[in-house]
């Protein structure tokens, strides 16, 4: 049984306030010396940065859709491990789901798999007493269990007094109040918040403003009330290191069609023989974009795993077998990642070498010859360039090619997310397939580039994988 307090903070549509008051939770509850734990529901990487920094620990995601719903539970667990209480902040409106199957990979999903209560963040903007009308509609609508409201955005004691009034009638303790002029204004550009990573001071004040702002109108013993009443929750906690276990194990049973396997054909390199390949992973502000799993995993399958800022660094860390290179804005930082020249020859020597490489998003746009014009590594044949058109979805993709990530056949839900455009849009040997696009991607040699973000706790074999292939 895992106890853990937790609260998850919903609304009826984004826009409303639920990062403002996720992260101000996180930062008040931290202020007052307790260990706090953030999530996202859903595929976000933006958010998570900004709860990383109020809390000091890992921002993490859960997501239904990319895991399954058996995972969410217990990746709760494993990132709520030590901490005193957890608030997840939701997505979108409380039911808003994958598109036609209806609430599934919601907030309200998660919070259901979850056994968690929600605090609902109503935006006051221009509403009196019809917030009675809009509580009441959210608590009968689904299965959602509503703790209380934080009346966001509240412009006088008068409008207080009459919010307050109205979320009396439909009974709905009111558990905070946010006035409009203590609003607190995160940056936004083309993909939503501008990353914590990115802002560095100026991200801190955010943050602590928003910790200011919710201390002072947010009733916290009571949010602190509503999270002890979540229940135990009867899950194991998430462990990498069972996971890459699991995933060779089944590997090898389908291969060979035993039910056994010994420690060679799961494939961990030996610690005690210090023959841990090291794979870097790309990050700093021009790549913000990854699940904190990725790297456990590939620690779990053998890995010493290293970071590499490709604004900053010349050269990869010493010994790299291995790359990964995950999303984020290459297209802002396209001038400064032109100008360093000596790891983009790294990048492309490293590739032919056959290492493994895996690039998601803004990986691929990195790993092609140009991006707007401006000379990226070089590793691919293709141009990517800005567009006007956002693309943005979950991904039922097939591998087309066999890689050193993943067999030809292999399925996975994923998630696209950009706004640009590469071209060819495939290699000779393309990486996946999906509904209305045939071909997307690149496999070459130990090079596995895509527009596809996934999250590896939902397909733990490819950390196996890779650091086998970087042992090779």
């Amino acid at each position: 049984m895992v106890r853990v307090p937790r609260v998850v903070i919903a609304a009826a549509a984004s826009g409303h306030g639920k990062t403002t008051v996720a992260t101000g939770l996180l930062a008040a509850l931290t202020a007052r010396g307790m260990t706090a734990a953030g999530f996202k529901v859903g595929p976000d990487y933006i958010d998570p940065t900004y709860h990383s920094l109020a809390c000091g620990r890992p921002g993490r995601n859960l997501d239904p859709s990319l895991v399954g719903e058996d995972l969410v539970a217990p990746l709760f667990a494993h990132g709520a491990t030590g901490a005193q209480v957890a608030v997840v902040e939701g997505v979108m409106g409380l039911y808003d789901g994958r598109s036609g199957e209806g609430d599934f990979g919601s907030t309200a999903h998660v919070a259901r798999l979850l056994d968690a209560p929600v605090v609902f963040v109503v935006d006051a903007t221009g509403q009196g007493r019809s917030v009675a009308a809009l509580l009441h509609g959210f608590r009968s609508f689904g299965s959602a269990r509503l703790a209380g409201v934080v009346l966001n955005r509240v412009g006088s004691d008068r409008h207080e007094q009459i919010l307050r009034e109205a979320c009396e009638e439909v009974g709905t303790p009111v558990l905070g109040v946010l006035r409009r002029a203590g609003a607190v204004v995160v940056p936004s550009r083309h993909l939503g918040l501008v990353p914590a990573a990115e802002r560095s001071g100026a991200a801190v004040d955010a943050v602590r403003a928003m910790g200011a702002l919710v201390e002072d109108g947010v009733d916290l013993g009571e949010v602190l009330a509503a999270a002890h009443s979540a229940p135990p929750l009867a899950v194991t906690p998430w462990s990498a290191a069972d996971a890459v276990r699991a995933a060779a194990q089944a590997a090898a049973a389908q291969a060979n069609g035993a039910g056994k396997v010994g420690r060679e054909a799961v494939g961990t390199p030996d610690e005690t023989a210090g023959d841990r390949p090291v794979i870097a992973v790309a990050g700093g502000p021009a790549f913000t974009f990854g699940y904190a799993e990725q790297a456990e995993l590939l620690r779990a399958a053998g890995a010493e795993v290293v970071h590499v800022d490709p604004l900053r660094d010349e050269a990869l860390p010493r010994g790299t077998a291995g790359l990964v290179v995950g999303g984020g804005f290459p297209e802002v930082y396209g001038d400064e990642l032109a100008a360093n020249k000596p790891l983009r020859d790294a990048v492309r020597e490293l590739a032919a070498t056959g290492a493994p490489v895996t690039a998601e998003c803004a990986g691929l746009l990195w790993l092609a010859r140009s991006l707007d014009g401006r000379e990226m590594c070089g590793v691919l044949d293709a141009e990517a360039v800005m567009t006007e058109r956002l693309i943005l979805g979950y991904r039922d993709a097939v591998a087309v090619s066999g890689s050193m990530l993943a067999d030809a056949g292999t399925r996975v839900t994923g998630h696209e997310f950009h706004r640009t455009a590469v071209t060819p849009a495939a290699g000779p040997s393309p990486a996946w397939a999906w509904r209305g696009q045939s071909a997307e991607g690149f496999v070459q040699g130990g090079v596995h580039a895509s527009y596809l973000h996934l999250h590896w706790a939902g397909q733990p074999g490819f950390a196996g994988r890779m650091v086998r292939a970087a042992c090779a």
